[in-house]
């Protein structure tokens, strides 16, 4: 059978889990051949570090694709997380319609806010560049505050009602993609998870897991990775959401009671060999 392929395009943080140093060693770990694009290269990421190094590869990424178009490669998934900029987005809608072949899977992760606010790089209108990407993709993972400022709905923090959630779910889904992945999705003060949009059929699945304290860097790369890697390999949207909670809620509670340093990420490494038995790879 022939090697399904993966193409991430992040930013890479020399140190620190999250972006590629996530995306790679888990779609790879679960048999997916795994090709990167970096769009930039930092010594560590930026939550919580100071002093970091920075270089752009906004220019290095169109020769990159030149090259591989000569090459005839053929991708079964693309997936995005951060962008760094307008530019960036163009450039990566433009490689949806250079690789994306009859079946080629596209997931936008899109990277930008949190806890109600836009982050402060981010000029106030780069929601609407990012949901003009989305609007290209088969599969979009945001988070509350992401799917607010892409939909124009009012954010509120949680917990939430069920009917809230169903209409921010249903605003997400005219943006044009097939699938909806929403996260921070909460009803209690017990439990936490995502709710599984399957714009084709109407159907709104749920997955929690309890809530673990703290916040801990890298843990969307963790959770959409596994989403990526289970949708490629064959899961349902649902089952893959479903995987995707309960890994990274086990890589946070692993971290915490090793008492790491947040900064460093979340131990997910330890976890794979279970992950892949629970979908049955």
């Amino acid at each position: 059978m022939q090697q399904k392929r993966v193409l991430a395009i992040h930013d890479i943080s020399c140190f620190g889990r999250c972006s590629l140093t996530v995306a790679l060693p888990i779609i790879s770990a679960t048999g997916l051949e795994c090709t990167v694009i970096p769009t930039a290269v930092l010594s560590t990421h930026t939550g919580g570090f100071t002093g970091y190094t920075y270089r752009d590869l906004t220019e290095d990424i169109r020769p990159i694709v030149d090259h591989w178009k000569t090459l005839d490669l053929k991708f079964d998934a693309i997936y995005t997380g951060f962008l760094g900029s307008f530019e960036q987005i163009d450039i990566v809608s433009g490689i949806f319609d250079d690789l994306k072949g009859e079946n080629t899977l596209i997931v936008v992760d899109p990277v930008m806010a949190d806890n109600g606010e836009l982050y402060k790089i981010f000029p106030d209108n780069f929601p609407q560049g990012m949901k003009k990407l989305c609007s290209k993709a088969d599969v979009i993972l945001p988070n509350i505050t992401e799917a607010c400022l892409m939909t124009g709905i009012e954010y509120i923090p949680g917990p939430y009602s069920k009917e809230w959630i169903h209409d921010l779910l249903m605003e997400l889904g005219k943006l044009g993609a097939k699938k909806v992945v929403l996260t921070g999705v909460y009803f209690n003060e017990k439990d936490l998870g995502a709710a599984a949009y399957d714009v084709e059929t109407d159907e709104i699945e749920y997955s929690f897991h309890e809530i673990i304290p703290g916040y801990y860097h890298g843990t969307g790369d963790v959770f959409g990775s596994v989403v990526v890697a289970a949708l490629v390999n064959g899961l349902s949207i649902g089952r893959a959401t479903y995987h995707a909670v309960n890994f990274t809620a086990e890589s946070i509670m692993r971290t915490k009671e090793a008492g790491t340093d947040i900064r460093f990420g979340v131990n997910f490494e330890i976890g794979i060999p279970k992950l892949l038995k629970q979908m049955g790879l």
